[in-house]
């Protein structure tokens, strides 16, 4: 395994991108075994991030999905609830999105959300936030599931910087939402709401994991790596692969349909 924090940091800190790309090259050939080791198990993975605003779960989940098949990893990020979801048990959202055999179900945001956004948004009454906390669910690990949850914590410094960096980029915008500004002003808000959700589900059978994301590419490879090291996996057997020689053209010719070709610009 490569080294990369030996590769030199840029000015800022941040691993220089040809040591994150080389490193995050090799771990995405790991997942691809990770993901047939699933499939050939059949096992039931789900992966979890939370944490706040810009912390980088979204990026993190891309870095980890990129190689792999969509119908294995298969990435979860509800928006708000309809009023119908509201009127039913909580967990009932949250049931239908867990993992079947031979499937890896990611969260952007998960049923923890009542503890943390839903609690210091007012989305949820004190009494339902204290119930979850006393009452939150151990089915997922009791039905044979493999869980892993993961807190990306960043500083308050960092978070402003990233915030303001959406503002004006139109690659990002849609990343800035009213309900982040209104919890970007609540910091203290969250941090307690993160604590009391620690000590009530950051349990042996279930633990949490923070990971400082400060650093983008260090929390990304650190977390990729993690991941592989929680899950136990084997290269599966693979048969030697040719490809087959193609049919003969017979009578086949060419059509003279007009398709509708799109501008060649690039």
């Amino acid at each position: 395994m490569t080294d990369t924090r030996d590769d030199k940091p840029e000015a800022n800190g941040e691993l220089k991108r040809k040591g994150y790309e080389q490193e995050l090259a090799r771990l995405h050939v790991e997942f691809v075994k990770l993901q047939q080791w699933v499939v050939h198990k059949r096992l039931k993975v789900c992966i979890l991030f939370e944490g706040r605003d810009g912390a980088g779960k979204g990026g993190t989940i891309k870095a980890m999905t990129e190689r792999v098949s969509p119908r294995v990893f298969r990435v979860v990020a509800l928006p708000a609830p309809t009023e119908r979801e509201k009127s039913r048990m909580y967990a009932q959202r949250y049931i239908p999105h867990l993992p079947a055999a031979g499937e890896v179900m990611i969260f952007d945001r998960s049923w923890y959300n009542r503890a943390g956004v839903e609690r210091v948004m007012g989305f949820c009454t004190e009494e339902e936030a204290t119930r979850f906390l006393e009452m939150v669910p151990s089915f997922v690990v009791d039905s044979g599931i493999i869980l892993l949850k993961y807190w990306l914590e960043v500083s308050p410094e960092e978070q402003t910087r990233r915030l303001e960096a959406r503002i004006d980029d139109g690659r990002k915008t849609w990343k800035l939402s009213d309900m982040d500004l209104k919890s970007y002003s609540r910091w203290f808000d969250d941090s307690r709401a993160r604590d009391e959700m620690f000590l009530a589900t950051d349990t042996s059978w279930a633990p949490w994991y923070v990971v400082h994301s400060d650093n983008k590419r260090r929390a990304r490879l650190d977390v990729l790596t993690h991941i592989l090291s929680k899950i136990p996996y084997e290269e599966p057997p693979r048969s030697k692969v040719e490809l087959p020689k193609r049919q003969h053209r017979g009578d086949y010719k060419e059509s003279d349909y007009p398709f509708r070709m799109i501008p060649e610009i690039f």
